[in-house]
């Protein structure tokens, strides 16, 4: 069964007088990638606080319903009022407030929308939005797209909130401030929960949650907040653990060109074999892999099939897999690149959204079609452990979405070819990082 489209609606009013000249501000986000799906302002003359964030909200709800209307959707305001009382918690007492929450309720079904309070500082693209409606209405105008400056603003603020913990570059250390910052695709809070790493015996291994040291935040009352102590939660039983195979090597490979989807397909070198074999080797001596999934390019069946007549599996190919298409870069160096397409190349550096020259697939495009690949293979090996023979880009990005990594973390990861990684995913949505680019077997 596919699961349904989820976005992130975060909203805000403002009145300038409380009443006063007022304005709202909403913003439609992909919670997987971060990325500005929709936004939302306007000038509503004179009115109160209350009553701009009110239209704030159903202005973002509406905007998510227009971009698919099965959406489930996370409210998240620094309104504790509009939150408690959308979430039915809080009776609605104020006759201007009834009819706006009616509104918003009637937007979507109810089974699809949450809510969630979050502090001022965490809803600053909202707050400009509606600023920058109240400065239009100022001057006699109403709020233009074209002129916000809002995304930017707010992509620069959550930079700054979120430094690393470590080293420049150093993304593993810094995703622990990243995910306290920002909610993920799951819908978890700013505590989510914190996992053990297991040893390195145990990496694959199938583990209840207790055994493999989860430790989940305890889940928020009705009436209160969520709790920032962690405390060790129910067992959510035996996770999908995904062990993430970059294939063996190939003549691309050790020249570091581009080599996607687009490219010539090449086949395993005489090392690629070799690497092929020696991991199929160490995933035997483990003995926990039941299922084995490719991408369709050669040298990841070529490097699959090598595992699977170790263990005794047939292999699986899975479109979704594949490496992304680099254009018109394929084949190529990276400085033979800088030199033929600069500007391409520093855009591609820049933004997710960027994609390479001559049709190639952006990071983005990548990261939607990667996340739905992902959600179809836990929907059918719950509970199993699996091997992805896959490349470095969907093992990059399976790694960051588990951490809560912004896009430039892919950057920021080395992976070896012929290397393992592997993540845990659990019944309550959130996902464990046990392993990240392990060669020890081919030492």
């Amino acid at each position: 069964m596919q699961r349904p489209v989820r976005f992130v609606v975060e909203a805000d009013g403002g009145s300038r007088g409380n009443p006063g000249p007022a304005g709202y501000g909403a913003v439609v986000l992909d919670p997987a990638t971060g990325e500005t799906l929709a936004e939302r302002a306007e000038y509503i003359g004179v009115a109160t606080n209350n009553v701009a964030e009110y239209k704030g909200l159903i202005a973002g709800l509406k905007a998510a319903r227009e971009l698919s209307p099965d959406a489930v959707v996370q409210v998240r305001m620094d309104s504790k009022l509009v939150v408690e009382q959308m979430s039915g918690r809080w009776k609605i007492k104020h006759p201007d407030m009834k009819p706006l929450a009616a509104e918003a309720a009637k937007v979507l079904p109810r089974a699809q929308v949450t809510y969630e309070w979050i502090p001022r500082e965490r809803n600053k693209h909202a707050d400009r939005l509606a600023n920058e409606a109240m400065d239009a209405g100022k001057r006699g105008e109403q709020w233009e797209p074209s002129a916000s400056s809002a995304a930017l603003d707010a992509s620069a603020a959550r930079a700054l909130a979120t430094p690393p913990a470590g080293p420049p570059g150093d993304a593993a250390k810094g995703a622990a401030a990243v995910r306290a910052a920002l909610a993920t695709a799951s819908g978890t809070s700013a505590t989510a929960p914190a996992r053990e790493a297991a040893g390195a015996d145990t990496l694959f291994a199938e583990q209840d949650a207790t055994a493999s040291g989860r430790i989940p935040a305890p889940a928020p009352g009705p009436a209160q907040a969520p709790s920032a102590t962690p405390g060790w939660g129910p067992d959510m039983g035996t996770p999908a653990t995904f062990v993430l195979l970059r294939h063996g090597e190939t003549a691309l490979t050790p020249q570091k060109r581009f080599s996607g989807s687009g490219g010539t397909d090449p086949e395993l070198s005489p090392a690629g074999r070799r690497q092929a074999s020696a991991v199929a080797e160490a995933l035997a001596a483990r003995g926990t892999v039941q299922t084995i999934v490719s991408s369709p390019l050669r040298r990841c069946r070529e490097t699959a099939q090598a595992v699977a007549d170790r263990l005794g599996l047939t292999v699986t190919v899975e479109e979704g897999l594949r490496e992304v298409d680099f254009g018109a870069w394929e084949g190529l160096t990276f400085a033979e690149v800088r030199e033929r397409f600069p500007d391409d190349l520093q855009a591609w550096l820049d933004s997710p959204k960027a994609a390479p020259t001559g049709g190639g697939e952006s990071f983005t495009a990548a990261t939607r079609r990667i996340s739905a690949t992902r959600d179809r293979l836990l929907a059918a090996h719950a509970g199993r452990t699996v091997l992805l023979v896959t490349h470095v880009t969907p093992v990059k990005i399976l790694v960051r979405l588990a951490l809560g990594a912004p896009p430039e973390a892919l950057f920021k990861m080395e992976l070896s070819a012929a290397s393992l990684s592997a993540v845990a995913y659990y019944a309550d949505g959130n996902a464990s990082v046990r392993l990240l680019n392990d060669t020890s077997h081919l030492r």
